[in-house]
């Protein structure tokens, strides 16, 4: 078997410039989402449960 070649520092670019995408998009925008999606459950849920 011959050893791998060495990762092209391009590929090494691409895959830093994807990470940092993807974590400011699951940081910045899904986190406070999900958070806003979970408070009007968590309302909706003690406004049923004062109504009955």
């Amino acid at each position: 078997m011959k050893p791998k070649p060495p990762v092209p520092l391009w590929r090494w670019g691409v895959w830093w410039t994807a990470l940092g995408f993807a974590t400011v998009l699951f940081y910045v925008l899904m986190t406070p989402l999900w958070m806003g999606l979970r408070a009007l459950a968590w309302v909706a849920e003690f406004r049923a449960r004062r109504h009955r």
